[in-house]
């Protein structure tokens, strides 16, 4: 501790401009980062905290083909299915087609069993249980559009239009729920799959999937195939899947953004120790004469060494942070496209990752110079001061 002035000194006492532009450009690198890996997140819709016991059946050929209804307690009757129950996507949008969000027709019941994430208090559960024409939607899009519970929310059908020929369908909003940790969809709108059933023109009898909650998680491709098997050469085939490998294919559909990212964040990160390194270079060899009158003090190879290390490690982590504080009061402000982000948010695992590569930094970029200061021999340093 009593060496940090020393460090301080050397960092930004000397060449303040020199250090000024060298955090700055770390600050930019790890704004980047953070939100890069909050994109990422997005783009991931909820992979991460997808149900490790939950699977997802649809049709064989493709999610936009009808199951029938009956098939629900075929597959509860299954060896291994602790519950099920189902979804329909219905493809409205409110006011302006640009006001897009998922609305699915469920069972509601059975859908809060099976998503048990998704929260909101018992008196509203209960009168969306009670109510046929009721929904429920994320509190993100509450607050998006100014809703609150009570409130007549027409929806505009794209797919499905009442048997009178109506395209608006009209819910009253029975709950607003939240997620109970970070990552949950809070977007969603959900409504009862009776008042579909029974009002709309066509497809009676048939929802768009199923959602199967298994007794051990560690049997869900047993029992996924056994699922499966139960359907085989009907008119209505199955493809069953662990829900996480069924999001994850739907984040697929826009390219491998892992890859990309961290494609973006090596280059990024790469430029960014050239440039630290560099500054710690040119800080060391600036510094020639000062090294060697500290070694004539008796300061120990070791000491210059750890010296060299705490100074790029400083200057790393004042950039480090600063950036990653930015990131997340950015992140933090909210998903800027007004919620075709799902999940944006800035997980806590990412940002203590952020950190250790804060730390990495400091140390690579500040390993030659240190190595470089070591190596300095007294007597040559004072003949070229």
């Amino acid at each position: 501790m009593k060496y940090l002035p020393l460090v301080w000194r050397s960092l930004f006492g000397r060449r303040r401009t020199r250090a000024f532009f060298t955090v700055l450009s770390v600050t930019v690198a790890f704004v980047l980062y953070g939100l890069l890996i909050t994109i990422r997140t997005a783009f991931s819709m909820g992979v991460d905290v997808a149900g490790a016991d939950r699977l997802m059946l649809m049709h064989k050929i493709s999610i936009i083909m009808p199951l029938p209804i009956s098939y629900e307690d075929r597959i509860r009757s299954a060896k291994g299915v602790a519950d099920v129950t189902h979804a329909t996507w219905f493809g409205g949008f409110y006011q302006d087609q640009t006001n897009f969000f998922a609305q699915m027709a469920v069972d509601p019941e059975s859908w809060l069993r099976m998503y048990p994430e998704f929260v909101l208090p018992e008196a509203q559960k209960q009168a969306w249980f009670a109510d046929r024409t009721g929904a429920i939607v994320g509190r993100r899009t509450a607050e998006r559009f100014g809703w609150k519970i009570g409130d007549h929310i027409p929806i505009q059908g794209t797919i499905f239009r009442q048997k009178d020929g109506r395209q608006t369908w009209t819910f009253t909003l029975d709950g607003i729920y939240d997620g109970d940790k970070p990552g949950v969809d809070s977007t969603q709108f959900f409504f009862s799959n009776k008042y579909l059933d029974e009002s709309r023109q066509w497809g009676q009898g048939t929802v768009g999937w199923y959602v199967v909650r298994v007794d051990d998680p560690e049997q869900s491709a047993v029992v996924a195939k056994r699922i499966d098997t139960m359907f085989a050469n009907s008119p209505f085939e199955t493809k069953t899947s662990t829900e996480k490998a069924f999001v994850q294919s739907f984040a697929n559909q826009v390219g491998d953004i892992g890859a990309i990212m961290t494609a973006v964040l090596v280059a990024v990160f790469f430029t960014i120790l050239l440039v630290t390194g560099n500054t710690m270079a040119q800080s060391i060899r600036e510094r020639t004469s000062e090294l060697a009158v500290l070694k004539t003090l008796g300061f120990s190879n070791g000491l210059v060494l750890t010296l060299v290390l705490v100074e790029s490690t400083v200057l790393a982590a004042t950039g480090g942070a600063l950036g990653l504080l930015l990131a997340w009061g950015f992140v933090h402000q909210g998903d800027p496209t007004g919620g075709l982000l799902p999940a944006f948010y800035l997980p806590a695992g990412q940002l203590a990752l952020g950190g250790g590569l804060v730390l990495a930094l400091g140390l690579a970029s500040g390993c030659l110079p240190a190595v470089q200061a070591v190596r300095l021999r007294i007597v040559d340093a004072l003949r070229r001061a």
